[in-house]
């Protein structure tokens, strides 16, 4: 019976749950609440300069005035914007390519090292100095003179190595001299030399600290027979009225390896080099001949580039930007290297593949995805290039390294043309905007896959 009763009872429907209501409300008000804050920042800090820059740039100096495209148009018309835009278009088209290289080299390389961490360490820590101090780094390394700039000092010593620098740059003949002007920085006698004579070469101008270390003490000439000798030294002893002119005194020193020329119907048939005691000797073919000092005695040492000159300011400043963002470069790559399926490069390998062939069209196209990232983002940022610029290039040359970022801030501060500078500022923004559309794209590919 109980079964019965129990079969012929209705069913009833399971109750529905409960909704908790929200102490605070709906979800969308407490979605809202949450993202108020955020919302306020992003319209205080990004969306109103943007919408003022944008309306500001339509406006004249004053900003009572409107002066239509007038400000756009100066973009293409003022001088020191038009250099700027050329010296984006090289950061834009150098700076992430070279450094976007070097990170893909650093990170191939390193995988292969034991000390491979150590030295992506080392390369990457300039990401942990701020753009002022690798600008301050880098103006001491680019600074013109070798014993204080590590650049100059670098490229004049390899340039010693292969053509030595003179070590008399400042001497010339003094008072009474059987020297004179031969023209471009040469000298020579004003006779000619007969088999048989003692020629006196003397010079002055050299400095006594600046004189070669293998100078010795000067050697009066003396004639050998059929043969021409000479002497040339630095005729100077210290002291007013102390030694002879012209004269080969005691403590005056040799011109080594000072070089000599005879001249003989304007064409050079011997020539000869000083010895430590600035003593030297022609043989009988000099005679009738005059005697030359030529200019390549004379120049003044190299002294290295104008690494911050209006020719090179810009890639030296690129090459500071380089050795900053390499390492974030290689670490980005080198990330992508690590979740690489290594049975791909294996299996080229067995394949016959050389270890150039394997990272040309194996690990090169497997990265592809990861370099462009970085090469996007190093574009977008060498867009904004400002510090770097503004600490490294000297005031002489800084309109020649002029960037636009840089000229904004020189068009609305220095100048005092908000206008002009307001309009840079959107100008950037429109190229910043594709760049930053087409690394999105690229991510949501990624993510896709």
């Amino acid at each position: 019976m109980a079964s019965d009763t129990a079969a012929g009872a209705p069913k009833t429907a399971p109750a529905a749950p409960k909704s908790r209501k929200s102490v605070t409300g709906t979800r969308g008000t407490v979605a809202a609440l949450f993202l108020l804050p955020a919302l306020v920042l992003l319209g205080a800090l990004v969306v109103y300069p943007i919408g003022y820059s944008v309306v500001r740039s339509f406006y004249d100096q004053s900003g009572d005035g409107f002066a239509g495209l007038d400000n756009y148009r100066a973009l293409f018309t003022d001088d020191g914007i038009r250099t700027a835009l050329r010296n984006n278009v090289v950061w834009v088209v150098f700076a992430p390519t070279v450094a976007t290289a070097l990170g893909l080299v650093f990170a191939v390389l390193t995988e292969r090292v034991r000390w491979g961490t150590a030295f992506k360490l080392v390369v990457f820590m300039p990401m942990a100095i701020s753009m002022l101090a690798a600008g301050i780094i880098f103006r001491l390394v680019y600074d013109q003179d070798p014993d204080k700039g590590v650049a100059n000092a670098v490229w004049v010593g390899v340039h010693d190595t292969f053509a030595q620098s003179s070590a008399f740059p400042r001497a010339h003949p003094g008072r009474e001299s059987p020297l004179e002007p031969a023209g471009g920085g040469a000298f020579v006698t004003r006779g000619t030399v007969s088999a048989g004579d003692a020629v006196a070469l003397p010079l002055v101008g050299v400095a006594p600290d600046l004189m070669p270390d293998d100078a010795g003490r000067a050697a009066a000439p003396r004639p050998e027979g059929d043969r021409i000798t000479g002497t040339t030294w630095q005729d100077f002893t210290r002291g007013k009225g102390v030694g002879t002119l012209n004269g080969v005194d005691a403590s005056e020193l040799g011109y080594a390896g000072m070089r000599i020329e005879a001249v003989k119907d304007g064409r050079v048939v011997e020539t000869a080099t000083a010895g430590a005691d600035g003593t030297f000797s022609f043989s009988a073919k000099a005679d009738g001949a005059r005697l030359r000092l030529p200019a390549s005695n004379f120049k003044e040492p190299y002294n290295g580039l104008d690494w911050l000159g209006p020719s090179l300011v810009t890639p030296a400043i690129i090459g500071s930007y380089i050795w900053m963002w390499a390492g974030f470069a290689m670490v980005l790559i080198a990330a992508g290297l690590a979740g690489m399926p290594r049975e791909l490069l294996e299996a080229a390998r067995v394949d016959g593949a050389n270890e150039w062939q394997v990272f040309r069209r194996v690990t090169v196209p497997l990265l592809a995805p990861v370099l462009a990232v970085v090469a996007v983002t190093l574009m977008i940022n060498v867009l904004k290039v400002f510090d770097l610029v503004f600490i490294i290039a000297p005031g002489s040359s800084q309109d020649d390294a002029n960037v636009l970022a840089l000229e904004l801030y020189r068009k609305g501060f220095a100048a005092d043309q908000p206008g002009i500078a307001s309009a840079i500022a959107v100008f950037l923004l429109l190229l910043v905007v594709p760049v930053m559309w087409f690394n999105i794209r690229r991510l949501r590919r990624e993510v896709r896959r």
